[in-house]
């Protein structure tokens, strides 16, 4: 389109009459234009850098939309220096160092202005400039959407950033910009982002969605405020606070992030009202360092995609939430550090697939009127240094209501408990913690259970209907041992909630000085358990069957012999003890080594079996598991992970499968030392349920068990699984052949010799499943070859030839 003309329009009534007209270029306009007047540019592309000095209004046809183009060849395509109006332009620029409008003073109106270019910004406005910019349109790949800077400010109302290859907004150097009713997309960095001391942002029903950054980034003592704003599909974090930056969020919606929704840290302060968080990554709330502080109010952290904690507070950081939602989440609340604080006032804790709240590492956490159901465990404080307070809370349909763990002491005041699975309150490995006037009822396990020497105190406590009794202290805990402190409790004693007894003591009040167990209530009698049906006998093969299974697998002629040298002892052990003798101990764990493909699941499969035919474990069935089942991806988790797995084993064997990915090389900071720790206690604990097998490649496994030797110390053998050979691969077709009434014609097996030799054996070589694969692949040959035939025989639909083998790669 070639350069139009411009009409100047004088509306006054001045002895300027004269500037009424048409001119050739726009400078020409510009230049003859006074304050006031009117410059209607013809449709055109207009290769000119832009100067508006004056307040007049610069302004495109009406109704013809983005048919005046300003596109020098480079420098600033559009400078405003006044309080001028400029409308229904397109503006392009080509210079990466500057900007395509530019707005250095005044109080100028933009309205219906698109810029498409590749500028360092789309719309920059600096120093005392103060727009108004409505319903404009950015589009820079190039550099920032909108750039906001040196204390200038300005209203942008209705305007959309569709592409930027920085930041959509930025706002720095004291600037201080409004934003209403704003769309921000498609940035290469964060949406929305205010630096440095006295820079403001505030934005009132913005929309900032499919950004490679953070959705809002507020850094370096600047502030923000969002109202009625949508942050969504962002690649990095929702919102990010550093730096003493300060965050306010009224009535806004954070959701579908891949990583935290909310980040913050460096002293950094959030306040959150009515603010809701949803489907996120990592964690909702991710609170880090002494001084950073998050204050939310009427708020819902919900539905995470990931597997972390939904709130997580760590190195002195604080959280307060107060009549807020969390649920849906696979923990709720996480405190860790010394320093770190959370206060929970009249919230909801729901649906959490782990624990609604732990606190560890010296941290605290406050928890009054709150309301905790559908958890795995209520709350667990979990070490030295570790407590806070639970006052007025309920907590329903847990597995396990509190639990306490090596000397953490927090104070429990008028909670109840509802229908625990287990305990509704657990204290072990030294844990302490004071119980005042609380309540657990219909618990699957204890009401109270304290064991390993815990100096726990209950005072005016009460328990009904728990299935397993009230109170269960460690045996023979007394004042003399360090067990707990108890006073004036009490409990139903009903052993079955269909039998309730009538309310009478746990324990009576003395007018004497109270000793440690001193009142506690004589053992119960336990009553007698309804008969049984009697139980089918379960279909377990004998030993020698399941041996003879084990010597007709192909090769493993050492493995054979270990298998059964270790069988011999267990029998003849069990023998032994029969006969009134003493029998070695024989440690039934194993390690399995060797290359993938070797049998070793089978082998675990089936030891398994041959235990249970000698009655070593009541089963006998195999679960396999690796490191993916083991290790979370925050703490406490693992050990939960590698309790459960423990649990499904119980009865038969635990197969770990690339057991060394637990202690990496660079281990740093990784959970699976935890999830070593775990299945270590458990295995001593549980020596008699559950034998573990680990499995691995000979190296790293032998380097697994030297890093870790009291895992090592609980193996009592390594049986290595040898690669085969070209014949036993041979031996295992034949037996898939057999098995799938398939025959090998004459030839073929020397023609499988030969390629088994032939074949590269490197590190992805997989034995006899590579063997099983070749007989699968001859078999899918054999079957193109043989549809082509109108009448095929039975040797045509059996038999296969040296040509179905497929091709070495």
């Amino acid at each position: 389109m070639a350069q139009g003309t411009v009409q100047v329009t004088h509306t006054g009534t001045s002895r300027w009459r004269r500037r009424t007209g048409e001119y050739a270029s726009l400078a020409a306009a510009l230049e003859a234009a006074a304050e006031g007047d009117i410059l209607t540019v013809a449709p055109g592309t207009y290769r000119e850098n832009l100067v508006v000095q004056r307040a007049v209004t610069l302004r495109g046809p009406e109704g013809s939309p983005g048919s005046v183009r300003i596109a020098p060849v480079d420098g600033v395509p559009l400078t405003v220096r006044a309080s001028a109006v400029v409308r229904d332009l397109h503006v392009e620029g080509q210079d990466a160092t500057a900007p395509a409008v530019l707005v250095e003073e005044g109080t100028p109106e933009l309205l219906d202005v698109r810029v498409v270019t590749r500028s360092a910004a789309g719309i920059e406005v600096r120093g005392g400039a103060r727009p108004s910019v409505r319903r404009c349109t950015v589009d820079n790949p190039a550099g920032v959407g909108i750039a906001v800077l040196d204390g200038a400010g300005g209203v942008f109302e209705e305007c959309e950033v569709v592409a930027a290859g920085q930041a959509g907004v930025a706002v720095r150097g004291g600037a201080h910009p409004r934003l209403e009713r704003c769309r921000v997309h498609h940035a290469a960095g964060s949406g929305l982002t205010a630096t440095g001391e006295n820079s403001a942002l505030e934005a009132v029903g913005c929309e900032v969605y499919e950004v490679r950054g953070s959705g809002v980034q507020v850094t370096a003592r600047a502030t923000a405020h969002l109202t009625d704003c949508d942050v969504h599909r962002t690649t990095g974090d929702g919102v990010t606070l550093d730096t003493d930056a300060a965050l306010t969020l009224a009535d806004c919606r954070i959701h579908d992030i891949p990583e935290n929704a909310v980040d913050l840290r460096s002293r950094s302060v959030l306040t959150l009202t009515r603010t809701s968080v949803r489907r996120f990554g990592r964690n909702g709330l991710s609170v880090w360092d002494p001084g950073t502080r998050v204050d939310a109010n009427q708020c819902e952290i919900f539905d995470s995609t990931g597997d972390y904690p939904a709130v997580w507070v760590s190195d002195g950081a604080t959280v307060v939430l107060d009549s807020c939602r969390v649920h849906d989440v696979p923990d709720a609340l996480f405190v860790l550090d010394r320093g770190s604080r959370a206060d929970v006032v009249d919230s909801d804790l729901s649906q959490v697939r782990n624990t609604a709240v732990s606190v560890s590492d010296g941290a605290t956490a406050q928890l009054d009127d709150c309301r905790i159901s559908e958890a795995a465990t209520g709350a667990w404080f979990r070490d030295h240094g570790s407590g806070g307070t639970l006052s007025n809370c309920t907590l329903e349909g847990t597995q396990t209501g509190v639990i306490v763990t090596k000397g953490a002491d927090p104070t429990v005041e008028r909670c109840t408990v509802g229908s625990p699975a287990e305990a509704g309150v657990y204290v072990s490995a030294g844990g302490r913690g004071t119980f005042v006037s609380c309540r657990v009822t219909g618990s699957g396990g204890y009401g109270f259970h304290v064991i390993d020497g815990s100096r726990t105190t209950l005072r005016k406590c009460r328990t009904e209907r728990c299935a397993r009794g009230g109170y269960e202290f460690a045996e023979g805990a007394d004042a003399g041992s360090g067990g707990p402190l108890v006073e004036d409790c009490t409990s139903d004693e009903s052993g079955s909630p269909s039998t309730p007894a009538a309310p009478e003591p746990a324990v009576q009040a003395t007018s004497g000085p109270t000793g440690l167990l001193g009142t506690v209530p004589a053992a119960r009698t336990a009553r007698p358990a309804p008969a049984a049906p009697p139980a089918a006998e379960p279909d377990t093969r004998t030993s020698k069957a399941v041996l003879g299974e084990l010597d007709a697998l192909v090769g493993l002629e050492s493995v054979k012999r270990e298998v059964r040298a270790l069988t011999d002892m267990i029998e003849v052990g069990r023998r032994r003890q029969q006969a009134g003798l003493k029998a070695a101990s024989v440690k039934r764990h194993l390690v399995f080594t060797g290359s993938p493909g070797t049998g070793k699941t089978t082998v675990a499969r089936l030891y398994g079996e041959i235990l249970a035919s000698l009655g070593v474990l009541e089963q006998g069935h195999l679960v396999e598991v690796s490191r993916v089942d083991l290790v979370g991806e925050h703490i406490g988790s693992t050990a939960i992970r590698t309790q459960e797995a423990f649990e499904r084993a119980r009865g038969g064997v635990l197969f770990i499968d690339e057991a060394y990915a637990l202690s990496p090389e660079d281990a740093g900071r990784d959970f699976g030392k935890e999830a070593i720790d775990t299945l270590v206690k458990l295995m001593e604990d549980q020596r008699d349920s559950v034998v573990v097998i680990v499995a691995g490649y000979t190296a790293e496994m032998e380097r697994f068990l030297s890093v870790n030797p009291g895992v090592a110390s609980r193996f009592s053998r390594t049986i290595t699984f040898g690669d085969y050979g070209p014949d036993e691969l041979l031996r295992i077709v034949r037996q898939q052949a057999e098995e799938h009434e398939y025959r090998l014609a004459p030839g073929s097996a020397e023609a499988l010799l030969t390629y088994f030799t032939e074949m590269p054996k490197g590190p992805a070589f997989g034995n006899g499943r590579t063997a099983r694969q070749t007989f699968e692949a001859m078999v899918e040959r054999h079957a193109s070859r043989v549809a082509q035939l109108d009448e095929p025989t039975t040797d045509d639909l059996t038999l296969l030839y040296s040509e179905d083998l497929p091709p070495l790669r």
